[in-house]
């Protein structure tokens, strides 16, 4: 499938930018009178869409039409750097009994499929 989009994007789309984890954002080359640009990203790696930077995420949905710099983009002290999607890996989240309350007494079971 990656294949094709990218075949897709050099003969129909323009390629805008990049984000600092290497995702590749394109948009069409030609806008109808009636239609807005068709905007699409192309994933680095694993195509997962928690790896999409906020301020692109505005650009893809028709937000904001600036196009995001990774320059100027003030960051927070408060703000984390991504986490990529752990579901379904060995280092997903799982919940552990507290020290104090009802789940002291709880034991807990993690599903795992039957094979």
């Amino acid at each position: 499938m990656k294949l094709c989009l990218q075949i897709y994007s050099l003969f129909f789309g323009k390629k805008v930018g990049c984000d600092y984890l290497g995702n590749s954002y394109y948009q069409t080359r030609h806008r109808h009178a009636h239609r807005r640009a068709k905007r699409w990203v192309i994933y680095r790696g694993l195509n997962d869409a928690s790896k999409v930077p906020a301020e692109w995420h505005g650009w893809l949905h028709h937000t904001y039409d600036r196009i995001p710099s990774n320059r100027g983009i003030p960051k927070f002290s408060w703000q984390k750097t991504h986490i990529p999607n752990l579901t379904g890996t060995v280092h997903a989240y799982t919940p552990r009994p507290t020290q104090i309350g009802v789940l002291d007494t709880l034991d807990y079971q993690p599903w795992t499929p039957s094979s």
